[in-house]
């Protein structure tokens, strides 16, 4: 396989890297149809799975969002749409956290929707991170919710609401993600909420009730949908783990 180098800036992306190429290089083969995930250590996978397909390899992909399609395509990386496609053999996406039984918060770059779509039509959901990204409980990243622009605000309150009943304090943060001043808006034209919950509590629950409230469009709780996961770290090695995970975790030795 032609391998080049891809640029790296810090040992964080230096594993982040290290997940990716593992991961391409053990779950790829001829004629996969793969979810391709979103954010950093995803997009070093869609890079690593690039070089394989200069050199002969056939896939299709189905891009989590509009950045990731954008990267795939300017590699040649053939995409399809998810309507075309009954399942997907594995979908290769990253977490903002992921906890020792597998469940993830996800949706710090904004694309938790197309993520969680493109994860349950997959046969395989397998998670890349360095290892940073394996807590003991959920919480400490805020829990991203998508939520329709019209009366957001309302909204905000009944997600408040709700999490008082399951026991969380009432001045809990919450807030519109913003950048440069202005409300980030998804690919799918919502709003992002981001919710500190500290110390995440009744995880199973509120995966269910969040998105039964009138406006909420989907949360970044992604429980049940992992099944492994290749952590990378800063020395560019890289292993497979399964769940449940044993934290701290242990460096594979090179």
């Amino acid at each position: 396989m032609t391998t080049t180098p891809i640029a790296t800036s810090s040992d964080q992306d230096r594993a982040k890297l290290a997940a990716g190429r593992s991961a391409a290089a053990k779950y790829c083969f001829e004629g996969a149809r793969l979810g391709l995930g979103s954010g950093t250590t995803s997009h070093y996978f869609v890079r690593a799975l690039a070089e394989q397909v200069r050199d002969g390899l056939r896939v299709v992909g189905v891009p989590t969002s509009n950045g990731t399609r954008d990267l795939a395509l300017s590699l040649g990386i053939t995409l399809v749409d998810l309507d075309d496609v009954d399942q997907l053999d594995v979908c290769i996406d990253g977490p903002d956290e992921i906890d020792p039984n597998g469940s993830m918060i996800k949706g710090g770059g904004a694309c938790l929707l197309w993520e969680k779509l493109v994860a349950r039509t997959s046969a395989t959901m397998v998670v890349v991170a360095d290892h940073t990204k394996a807590v003991p409980t959920l919480g400490r990243f805020p829990l991203p919710v998508e939520i329709v622009q019209f009366s957001w605000g309302t909204t905000t309150k009944a997600v408040r609401a709700l999490l008082r009943e399951h026991g969380y304090p009432a001045d809990l943060g919450i807030a519109r993600r913003e950048r440069g001043g202005s409300p980030v808006v998804t690919d799918n034209g919502n709003f992002i909420i981001d919710v500190q919950l500290d110390t995440a509590r009744d995880v199973n629950e509120l995966t269910v009730e969040l998105n039964e409230i009138p406006g909420v469009v989907e949360n970044g709780f992604f429980v049940g949908i992992a099944d492994e996961v290749v952590f990378g770290w800063p020395d560019g090695s890289a292993q497979t783990y399964p769940f449940p995970l044993e934290l701290p975790l242990r460096q594979p030795a090179r």
